[in-house]
């Protein structure tokens, strides 16, 4: 019995795998649109959680900082910092910026004022609420 690769044969091959892989492709983005308004949150955002977000694009906190796992690898992830040192250690924080401890990666002073500190800790407090699927793997991000 001699079998022959031809044309027709090569072509029911590559209809046949791309109709399978356009089914997979339909189901999973069918799963994930599924699973958008479950996990979507973005209806929660006060204003004053936005106000936060916009002090922290403007200011360029990912420049150093990681959202998400996107950002610069320079300083701490921020997705639980809410969970991990609260509120007022996170005011605390960003007011005593620049430290001035030798050899250690330094923050600068933003100037903000009491508001624009509770924005913020407005907005790190809404993003660690955000289904990360257990993004960071461990508890320092």
């Amino acid at each position: 019995m001699q079998q022959v690769f031809t044309k027709a044969v090569a072509r029911n091959i590559f209809l046949g795998s791309a109709a399978f892989f356009l089914a997979i492709y339909l189901v999973l983005t069918w799963a994930t649109w599924r699973a958008i308004p479950r996990r979507d949150h973005a209806a929660a955002m006060t204003p004053q959680v936005v106000a936060g977000k916009y002090l922290f694009d403007t200011n360029d906190c990912q420049g150093c900082h990681t959202v998400n796992g996107e950002g610069s690898y320079f300083a701490p992830e921020l997705d639980n910092v809410y969970t991990r040192r609260g509120p007022a250690f996170i005011k605390a924080w960003i007011a005593a910026q620049p430290t001035g401890v030798p050899g250690r990666r330094q923050m600068p002073n933003f100037h903000f004022d009491g508001q624009q500190l509770d924005d913020i800790v407005a907005y790190l407090k809404w993003l660690s609420k955000v289904d990360t699927n257990n993004w960071p793997p461990n508890i320092q991000g």
